[in-house]
């Protein structure tokens, strides 16, 4: 994948953005009586999980967790590999009328949050869907922004913004890695 270039969150600022997000998610909604999240695999259900954690610390209430899986709703498909892994979508509660906060790592061209879109509306007429991202770091290629960011990072397109997650891959940081000529 090429070189470490710079940390940009530690385990610490991954908990803080966090913690920033789930108050304003509270506060947006004014509560969260009728919020559900819903990470987008894979690192997105990891920190929709978090984030529920703390919405229940900070509020006291459960806030419903789904899993989204986009696979076969991507206009990459084909670019993706011969045959995509489908995993599996687990969204245990009706997403109709209810507010739901798409959760994902990293927002970068749009196209994976349209996908996240279409696969959604396929469950049911949410009343609203919300978006939280832990890193925003531009070049989108859809009219698609964030509600909720943890870190805005301009990068240019020859970088590469890596999230890891205890959950996933053993350790919590985000990085910036440099693409190989």
């Amino acid at each position: 994948m090429g070189k470490e270039k710079a940390q940009i969150l530690d385990e610490s600022g991954i908990r803080r953005a966090l913690t920033r997000i789930a108050h304003e998610i509270i506060e947006k909604n004014k509560g969260v009586e009728n919020v559900a999240l819903v990470g987008i695999r894979r690192r997105g259900v990891p920190l929709a999980e978090r984030l529920a954690r703390r919405i229940k610390e900070i509020e006291g209430a459960e806030v419903p967790v789904g899993t989204l899986d986009i696979t076969l709703y991507r206009d990459d498909l084909t670019t993706l590999s011969q045959q995509p892994q489908v995993h599996q979508t687990k969204v245990g509660f009706p997403v109709a009328g209810k507010v739901i906060v798409l959760v994902d790592d990293v927002l970068f061209t749009g196209r994976t949050v349209r996908a996240a879109l279409d696969a959604l509306m396929d469950l049911g007429r949410p009343k609203a869907i919300q978006l939280m991202v832990l890193v925003d770091r531009g070049h989108r290629e859809l009219p698609i922004r964030a509600d909720f960011v943890g870190k805005n990072l301009p990068t240019s397109k020859k970088e590469v913004v890596s999230v890891r997650l205890k959950e996933v891959d053993n350790e919590d940081r985000v990085v910036i890695m440099e693409l190989p000529e």
